[in-house]
């Protein structure tokens, strides 16, 4: 997790593995936003670092925007990277909210 906050309040270019509104290939729910991965990295599970992207109702395959907090799951070790368009603001509440179809699953904290 203290390697990823380096991430936060950096402009960030993400590849969408999971766009906007497709179905999850092994569980049965649509992803509300679109969910992928910081190319290059490594995250503490061996894969690249994930990243949900946040302010974008749309499916896209790239996308360019700021950090604002890190994903920090106290019982897994995948955290993932908070992206949003630059400008754009979300409370601790509100991503929450954006990310619960998926981190129900887990216990996590959101570090800014």
């Amino acid at each position: 997790m203290e390697k990823n906050i380096k991430y936060i309040g950096k402009i960030l270019h993400v590849k969408i593995d999971r766009p906007f509104g497709s179905k999850h290939p092994g569980y049965d729910f649509i992803y509300p936003v679109n969910y992928g991965f910081l190319p290059d990295t490594k995250s503490a599970d061996g894969e690249e670092l994930d990243c949900y992207v946040l302010g974008v109702f749309e499916p896209v395959e790239e996308f360019t925007g700021e950090c604002i907090a890190v994903l920090h799951r106290t019982d897994d070790d995948d955290d993932k990277l908070i992206i949003v368009p630059p400008n754009k603001k979300y409370t601790d509440e509100a991503i929450d909210a954006l990310t619960e179809f998926q981190e129900r699953f887990f216990h996590h904290i959101i570090i800014r």
